[in-house]
């Protein structure tokens, strides 16, 4: 009888990162494979639902306007329980770092439901840096008998803090969505030709700069240091840039106050994941406060520069696909502007190791819920710059330790 296993997520990142597992889930014959989403971030979420023909069992639509953490966390609970109830799975699966993944977590541990979780062992060792969700993946992970990591730095966390779950190093889902995603775009001429009229009003002529900010701890002061610093790199007529803001109002506002008038700033609404994808292979530099733009942006060979003073992602930083340069004003406008002006660093960024997967993580995670045996990945084989994120290679996976089993 197929193990029933049942996927939960709530917000766009969880989607773009779930969806490839969720589609070889479906296709496995040991598996029933029933969705959840939890409607945490409901009109992003929906745009990846279209994309990748994801259909849920359950969505529970609980998004509302200026939700508390608190309101949202009692919301998901209580309405994730009695979907607990009904689907009553063999196994929950979550994903990251979100309220969602915390709160689901937490539902199937009170009913005793193994617990698998998707992205585990990401740390930054500072509970307030990204807040709140250096909290919520350690919670997961405390809860969790199957640990996922996409990386041996991930591994290595999880083993430091001698939790009891199983660690399976797989690589990190969203360069499997990255894959599937660019696959399409660069196979169909009149598609890219689509997405690329719908921003009709880049320059050619000028390098582009996309930007990606929404963290929490950069409310306020953060935010009107990134401001600052954009406005200031704009009116240099150097680079044109590129924001599409986050529909959160204390994100938006801020934004709007401050750059809606500026010259070579081009606010735009949230993207829908193909065009997003499309505006990153077309951009010359990333500057984001975005974990998943962290991974997805070295497969394509992009110089990334995150405006942050600590990162989740250390394996970018050592492999120098990505640069921290915090939220001051001049540390932002020097990076960029550095990056600008000298072209040959800029190449350098698109020849370095991509560590963050050889599109194989779902593969991986599956056998691995199947009781197969597992090849766990090993960063070092695959190298951004195409267009894809790298193709399977035999220094990217190492014989697997152990084969997990369904409860």
């Amino acid at each position: 009888m197929p193990s029933r296993i049942l996927s939960i997520f709530g917000t766009r990142p969880e989607a773009i990162k779930m969806a490839p597992l969720v589609k070889q889930l479906e296709a496995s014959s040991g598996i029933e494979s029933v969705v959840c989403v939890t409607g945490q971030h409901q009109q992003m979420l929906d745009q990846v639902l279209d994309l990748f023909e994801i259909k849920p069992h359950h969505n529970l639509a609980l998004m509302t306007g200026n939700q508390t953490l608190n309101g949202l966390a009692a919301r998901l609970i209580a309405s994730l329980d009695e979907v607990l109830a009904t689907v009553q799975p063999d196994r929950v699966l979550v994903h990251g770092d979100t309220t969602t993944a915390s709160a689901a977590a937490l539902a199937a541990f009170h009913r005793r439901i193994p617990i698998g979780h998707v992205e585990a062992g990401l740390r930054t060792g500072n509970l307030m840096q990204p807040w709140p969700e250096e909290m919520n993946r350690r919670v997961v992970d405390v809860m969790s008998d199957l640990m996922f990591a996409p990386t041996a730095s991930s591994r290595a966390n999880l083993e430091q803090e001698t939790l009891h779950g199983k660690i399976i190093v797989t690589g990190n889902t969203v360069i499997d969505a990255l894959n599937l995603t660019t696959a399409r775009i660069d196979n169909d001429a009149a598609l890219c030709a689509e997405l690329d009229a719908r921003l009709p009003f880049l320059d050619g002529a000028l390098p582009v700069l996309l930007v990606t900010g929404h963290r929490r701890e950069s409310f306020g002061e953060g935010f009107a240091n990134i401001c600052a610093a954009l406005a200031e790199l704009a009116s240099t007529n150097t680079v044109q840039i590129v924001y599409p803001v986050h529909l959160n109002p204390n994100v938006r506002g801020p934004v709007r106050e401050s750059l809606g008038h500026a010259r070579n700033v081009h606010l735009i609404d949230p993207l829908d994941y193909l065009s997003f994808v499309r505006l990153m292979q077309r951009a010359s530099i990333i500057l984001t406060d975005s974990g998943g733009v962290q991974e997805e942006a070295p497969a394509l060979g992009k110089p990334v520069l995150v405006m942050r003073d600590v990162t989740e992602r250390p394996e970018a930083v050592a492999a120098g696909t990505v640069r921290l340069v915090g939220t001051q004003c001049d540390s932002i406008v020097s990076a960029v502007l550095g990056l600008i002006e000298d072209a040959r660093q800029r190449d350098e960024f698109a020849h370095r190791v991509n560590p963050y997967g050889d599109g194989h993580a779902s593969r991986r995670i599956v056998a691995a819920l199947t009781g197969r045996a597992v090849e766990e990945f090993a960063s070092g084989g695959s190298t951004g710059g195409a267009s894809g994120a790298g193709h399977p290679h035999a220094a990217d996976v190492a014989r697997v330790r152990f084969a997990a089993t369904v409860h």
